[in-house]
């Protein structure tokens, strides 16, 4: 971990290149590594095509971003990479933002040890 799922109303796909924002995302939470460990960061996009925004009359569109995250990280550290991950998503998003319908949002979800299953080789290639 961290996962961060960006899910995004497909209206957007041809008016911003998603994996330029994947990639911005991605190396927030690299520059992140006194918190995260590389080798567990996912990070990656879902396009809905299913939808209903606010009264379904103009087209409007969303972009939602989960962080899954590990316990054990302090109340400070999560208000670091939350704050910093918005902030590359608002600039990512400005020009649409200041010309059509946007609503952007992020939310950081701690998940507890119990239940969760895990096998990684790809932190050794990073120690």
């Amino acid at each position: 971990m961290p996962h961060l799922i960006v899910e995004y109303t497909d209206n957007l796909e041809d008016r911003i290149d998603f994996q330029n924002v994947l990639e911005h995302l991605n190396k927030v939470l690299r520059g992140k590594n006194h918190i995260f460990p590389t080798g567990g960061i996912r990070v990656r996009a879902i396009k809905l095509e299913n939808y209903v925004i606010a009264d379904g009359e103009e087209e409007d569109a969303f972009v939602h971003v989960s962080l899954k995250i590990g316990p054990g990280r302090a109340t400070e550290e999560k208000e670091e990479v939350g704050k910093a991950l918005f902030e590359v998503l608002t600039e990512d998003f400005a020009d649409i933002y200041s010309s059509s319908y946007l609503a952007l949002s992020l939310n950081i979800e701690e998940f507890p040890n119990e239940g969760s299953y895990k096998q990684n080789n790809l932190h050794k290639r990073f120690k």
